[in-house]
C-alpha cells in the first residue's frame, strides 16, 4: 500500500473518530445518575468501541488499551452490573477529553501525553475497583508472569488469527460479515496485518491480501459459538487459530475474595504496571484543569459534503459544457461571415446562458463551505456541564436552529467568541441557586443560543434569565478603571457597552472562568474581523441577550457601485434601504455639526463619505448627489454620494492581510475594467453616528 493511500485511510479514521467522541460526549451529558439508560449507554459504548477497533488497525496501542478501560466501565454499565454515577460519568467525559487530545496529536503528527493519559486511565481503574455500592472492592492482583491456570471456555478474551487465502473473496465469503457476526458474541477488537499489501499497480481487487489478529471479549463466550461463525471457510479458504483466554495470578497465595475478583474482572488491561495509587490519580483541580486542555487543531482540515450539492455542482458544470459549445459554434459562424445580426443575437443568448450558469455553480460551490451551526453549538452543553458544576449553579442549555447554515471558515472563527459568551453567561449571568429562589425564580438558571436568517445575515442569539447587567456597576468601573470620566453623561446602552471596552470586567474576584478583563472586547474585534457585529440588550433582574450578526459567506457579496469623486466604492446591497434625491429644507444641523435629514417621520444622520475617507474632488452639494440610505443593527443613516453607478457581484479581498487596517472598509475588489474599488464596512461607516436617529413630532 502506497504512503498516500495509507495517509488517506488514516485521515478516515481520524475524523470518523472525531465524530464518535462527539457521541460519546454528548451521550454522557445526556446520562443520568441512577437508572441505566441502556440505549444510550450503547450508543456510548459503540462509539468507544468503532474508535479502539480502528485504532488497532492502525496499531495506535495507547488509544487500543486507554479506550479498553473506558469500555470495560461502559459494558459493566449496560450489563446492570454497575449503576450511573456522578463520579463515573465526570471520570468518563475526563477520558473523552484525552482520547481527543489524542486524535488531535495524531492528526498534528505529535507526541501523545501519556501522563494525563495514565492520570485517566488510573482514575477509570479506581472506579472499576469500586463495587457498585460504593464500597472499595479489592483490586485485582494480575502480574506479567506466563500463564499459569486456564479459565473456563465462557470467559475472558479469545484471541483468534485469521489467516485467508488471496482466493477468498472469490468464494463469496467476507471477513466483514464474519466480524458482524462475531460482534454479536461479545467485543471485538480487530488488528489487520498488511504487510503482504502489494504496490496498488499490482493490487487485484478480487484478491485479499490481508490477516487479521482478532480478540474477542466478553462472558458466556462458547468456543463452539466462535468456530460456528467461521465454519465456512476454517480449513478450505483460510487458516484459523485459536486461543483460549488464559489469566496470570499472583505469585502470593491469594485470598478467595481476591481469586474471584481476578479471574471475574476484566478491568485491568494494563496491569503489566502496578497500578498507581488513589492518591497519585487523584490529582489538584487545577492540574487536571490545564492538562484537560486539548491541542489546538491545524486548520488544513476536511469537510464533509451532502452528496446532492456535489450533484448539483456536476450538473451545472455540464451546463457550461453545453454553453461553452455554443459559443464556440457562434465563433465559427462569425469567422464564415453571413448576417451579423442573427449570430450576434445568438451570442448574446449564449452570453446570457453562460452568465446564468456562471452564477449558479457559483452559488453551488459557496454552497459547499456551508455548513450547520450545530458544529460550533455542540461544544456547547460540555461546556455549561463543567463551568455550572464548577460554580455550583444548575443550569438548562436550550438550542434551537441549530441546522441553519453559515460558511465554514466563520463557524472555526466562531466557536472561541461563542464560548466566551456562554461562560461569561453562566458566571455573570445567571445567580446561584438559594439567590434565584429568594427573587421568585427557578433555581435552575436558562441559557437559550439561537441561530436565525434576518435580512440575508444570520443572526446567533445568547439569552440568559440571569441578574442583568448592573449599568451603575459598570458605571463605577468604568470611572475606577479610567475609561469614562466622573459625572460624564452616557446613556444606558453606551454603559452596557462598555462591557467590550479592552481590559473591562465587573468580577470582583478573578478566577480561571473570567475577571481578568480579557474576553469581550476580543470578542467584538473577532466578530468584526468576520464583517459581523455583537450588540447586547439587557434588563436588570430579567437576564441578557447578546446578538451575533454576521454575513452567509466571507468570499462574495452582491454590491451596489457608488461615485465619489474619482473613486468607485462599493456598497454591500443587504445594508441599502433605498437611495434618495437631497432635499434641502429636509436638512437639519445640530450645533453646526451633524447634519439630519428628515426621511418620512424620522430624522436621520448625513454622512459624507468624501469627508471620511478623505476624497478631495468629490461633489460637496447635497442636491448635486445622492443619499443612500443603509441600516446597521436597526440604526439608520444617509451616506452622501456623487452618484451610484450600477449593482455587480464582487469577490472580497482581504485588505487587512495584504496592506493594512483601514477604518470604514471591509475589503478590496477588483471590478470588471480591473480597477480596484474599496468596499465599505456599513458598521464602523455609522460609528459615531448611531443614535441621531429621532422620531419627528408634530408639535
Amino acid at each position: 500500500m502506497t504512503m498516500d493511500m495509507m495517509e488517506t485511510f488514516r485521515q478516515t479514521y481520524l475524523e470518523e473518530s472525531f465524530e464518535g467522541l462527539d457521541v460519546m460526549e454528548a451521550g454522557l451529558l445526556e446520562l443520568p445518575p441512577g437508572e441505566p439508560d441502556n440505549e444510550k449507554i450503547n450508543e456510548i459504548f459503540r462509539a468507544a468501541h468503532s474508535i479502539k477497533g480502528g485504532s488497532g488497525t492502525f496499531g495506535f496501542t495507547e488509544i487500543i488499551d486507554f479506550t479498553h478501560v473506558l469500555e470495560t466501565l461502559l459494558d459493566e454499565m449496560r450489563d446492570g452490573r454497575r449503576q450511573v454515577t456522578q463520579e463515573a460519568n465526570d471520570v468518563m467525559l475526563q477520558a473523552v477529553d484525552v482520547l481527543r487530545d489524542m486524535m488531535t496529536r495524531l492528526q498534528n503528527h505529535e507526541t501523545i501525553d501519556e501522563e494525563r493519559a495514565a492520570e485517566v486511565q488510573a482514575e477509570l481503574e479506581r472506579i472499576l475497583g469500586t463495587s457498585a455500592d460504593g464500597s472499595s472492592a479489592e483490586p485485582a492482583q494480575v502480574v506479567a508472569s506466563e500463564p499459569v491456570a486456564t479459565q473456563e471456555a465462557g470467559q475472558g478474551t479469545w484471541k483468534i488469527e485469521l489467516i485467508p487465502e488471496t482466493e477468498l473473496l472469490q468464494t463469496g465469503n467476507e471477513p466483514i460479515r464474519i466480524f458482524r457476526e462475531l460482534e454479536t458474541l461479545g467485543s471485538l477488537n480487530a488488528i489487520v496485518d498488511d504487510s503482504s499489501l502489494p504496490d496498488i499497480n499490482d493490487l487485484d481487487p478480487e484478491n485479499l491480501y490481508l490477516k487479521w489478529t482478532l480478540e474477542l471479549s466478553g462472558d458466556n463466550i462458547q468456543e463452539d459459538d466462535i468456530r460456528e461463525v467461521f465454519e465456512w471457510i476454517d480449513g478450505d479458504g483460510a487458516e484459523i487459530k485459536y486461543h483460549k483466554p488464559a489469566v496470570s495470578v499472583a505469585a502470593s497465595e491469594p485470598a478467595p475474595a481476591a481469586t474471584q475478583s481476578t479471574v471475574q474482572q476484566e478491568a485491568v488491561p494494563a496491569a503489566a504496571a502496578p497500578a498507581p495509587k488513589v492518591e497519585a490519580a487523584a490529582a489538584p483541580a487545577a492540574k487536571k484543569a490545564t492538562a484537560a486542555k486539548a491541542v489546538a487543531p491545524k486548520q488544513d482540515s476536511s469537510i464533509r459534503v451532502d452528496l446532492s450539492k456535489i450533484d448539483q455542482m456536476v450538473n451545472l458544470v455540464g451546463e457550461l459544457v453545453i454553453t461553452q459549445s455554443m459559443l464556440s459554434q457562434f465563433g465559427e459562424q462569425a469567422e464564415q461571415g453571413g448576417d451579423n445580426t442573427e449570430w450576434v443575437d445568438k451570442l448574446k443568448e449564449g452570453l446570457m446562458h453562460l452568465e446564468r450558469h456562471t452564477r449558479d455553480l457559483q452559488e453551488s460551490v459557496m454552497n459547499i463551505r456551508m455548513l450547520p451551526v450545530s458544529f460550533a453549538f455542540n461544544r456547547m452543553p460540555r461546556i455549561v456541564h463543567d463551568v455550572s458544576q464548577k460554580l455550583g449553579k444548575s443550569i438548562e442549555l436550550v438550542m434551537e436552529g441549530e441546522g441553519t447554515e453559515l460558511d465554514k471558515t466563520m463557524l472555526e472563527a466562531l466557536t472561541d467568541p461563542l464560548v466566551h459568551i456562554v461562560r461569561n453567561s453562566i458566571d455573570h449571568g445567571i445567580e446561584a441557586p438559594d439567590v434565584r429562589e429568594a427573587a421568585g425564580k427557578p433555581g435552575t438558571g436558562t441559557v437559550k443560543m439561537a441561530a436565525f436568517h434576518q435580512g440575508g445575515n444570520i443572526l446567533i442569539q445568547i439569552t440568559d434569565d440571569g441578574a442583568g447587567i448592573n449599568a451603575d456597576k459598570v458605571y463605577q468601573k468604568a470611572v475606577e478603571k479610567g475609561v469614562v470620566e466622573e459625572g460624564q453623561h452616557l446613556s444606558e446602552q453606551e454603559i452596557v457597552d462598555l462591557i467590550f471596552h479592552p481590559g473591562f470586567s465587573t468580577a470582583d474576584v478573578v478566577s480561571d472562568i473570567s475577571g481578568r478583563g480579557v474576553g469581550m472586547d476580543v470578542v467584538r474585534r473577532n466578530i468584526r474581523g468576520l464583517g459581523g457585529s455583537v450588540e447586547v440588550k439587557t434588563e436588570l433582574g430579567k437576564g441578557s441577550i447578546f446578538t451575533i450578526r454576521l454575513p452567509l459567506t466571507l468570499a462574495i457579496l452582491d454590491g451596489q457601485l457608488a461615485k465619489v469623486g474619482s473613486e468607485t466604492y462599493v456598497f454591500p446591497l443587504v445594508s441599502i434601504v433605498e437611495s434618495i434625491q437631497v432635499d434641502k429644507s429636509l436638512v437639519k444641523g445640530i450645533a453646526g455639526q451633524t447634519e439630519l435629514y428628515k426621511l418620512r417621520d424620522n430624522y436621520i444622520p448625513v454622512i459624507r463619505l468624501h469627508e471620511k475617507l478623505g476624497v478631495e474632488d468629490a461633489r460637496t452639494d447635497l442636491e448635486s448627489g445622492l443619499l443612500v440610505v443603509v441600516e446597521d443593527n436597526g440604526e439608520r443613516a444617509g451616506i452622501f454620494v456623487d452618484d451610484l453607478l450600477g449593482q455587480q457581484q464582487v469577490v472580497i479581498k482581504s485588505l487587512e492581510s495584504n496592506y493594512m487596517k483601514v477604518n470604514s472598509i471591509a475589503g478590496a475588489t477588483i471590478l470588471g475594467d480591473g480597477t480596484v474599488s474599496l468596499i465599505l464596512d456599513i458598521s464602523e461607516t455609522l460609528s459615531g453616528h448611531k443614535g441621531g436617529n429621532m422620531q419627528h413630532s408634530a408639535a
